[in-house]
């Protein structure tokens, strides 16, 4: 057997872990959505690709670089995604758990077709201009577009953490979650919240979207993709948690990296699958539980 050396490994745990940021960033929208909605939003990673063209569309219209137009990127899905949850999965939610969940699969078989209705089903990458360009770390080395990631995520999770905690739409965000009857008899207006927290949710999956554009390329089918890394990341970290989601999608990159180093690229996705069944038999609840 090849004798594996120490500095690929750790090359590989540096890499694994600053792409798992980007894996993070594409998984929070996913978990918001759970913990506050308590809604498994199959529809997740429609709203990751549909970020990363709606960039594609803006750098063609304006020929500005995808790093500037990521956060505009992001806005555009968080507002078509309002309407979403405002007028097509509120009025089943009545119905029980089942009637949402099956409505986001529609939808995310309805989002999938409109973009190859629109966008053609060619593979598309977004050009940053930083393809290449990689930060010495010592002996060692990272791409910057996953350094630029891992630090976008940080930032994401952050603002997502203090806006649950520390602002009166949080503070109704979590009275909803809990109890939204009791929570509307308060005043909330648990509608509006629930809405806001869709769009915000699709608004981060739209930016995971487009930052993991700049390193991947894309069709409307990469989408199942995203949702299963979606899914791995949030099961790693814990239902519903955003702290949870960042530890988790860092354990995930850090698993796939290394795992390729013994395995192969080419076995990446399966690394991801294992991951997720594991932490499903081990502890099904994740590092951090539900709560965020």
């Amino acid at each position: 057997m090849a004798t594996i050396d120490p500095h690929a490994l750790i090359q590989a745990a540096l890499s694994g872990l600053l792409l798992g940021g980007l894996f993070a960033l594409a998984a929070i929208g996913l978990s918001l959505v759970l913990g506050v909605i308590r809604i498994v939003n199959l529809a997740h990673g429609e709203l990751v690709v549909l970020g990363a063209y709606v960039a594609y569309a803006l750098v063609q219209a304006t020929g500005l670089n995808p790093l500037w137009m990521a956060p505009v990127a992001a806005a555009a899905v968080g507002v078509l995604a309002y309407p979403i949850e405002r007028f097509l999965l509120r009025p089943v939610a009545r119905f029980g758990v089942e009637a949402p969940l099956l409505a986001t699969f529609a939808i995310s078989i309805i989002l999938q077709n409109l973009m190859v209705l629109v966008f053609g089903a060619d593979t598309r990458t977004l050009d940053s201009g930083l393809g290449q360009a990689r930060l010495d770390i010592g002996r060692f080395s990272a791409p910057l577009l996953y350094i630029i990631g891992f630090v976008t995520s940080l930032a994401v999770a952050l603002a997502v953490h203090l806006l649950i905690t520390r602002t009166r739409y949080g503070r109704e965000a979590r009275a909803a979650a809990e109890d939204p009857e009791s929570a509307a008899v308060i005043g909330v207006s648990v509608k509006r919240v629930f809405a806001a927290t869709y769009a915000l949710g699709a608004a981060v999956a739209g930016l995971g979207g487009a930052m993991l554009a700049m390193v991947f390329s894309f069709t409307p089918n990469s989408s199942v993709e995203y949702l299963l890394t979606g899914f791995a990341v949030v099961i790693l970290g814990g239902l519903g948690s955003i702290k949870g989601s960042l530890i988790g999608g860092l354990l995930l990159g850090l698993a796939e990296s290394l795992g390729a180093v013994f395995l192969g690229d080419g076995y990446r996705p399966l690394i991801g699958l294992v991951a997720l069944l594991a932490a499903l038999a081990i502890r099904p609840q994740g590092l951090f539980g539900r709560a965020g």
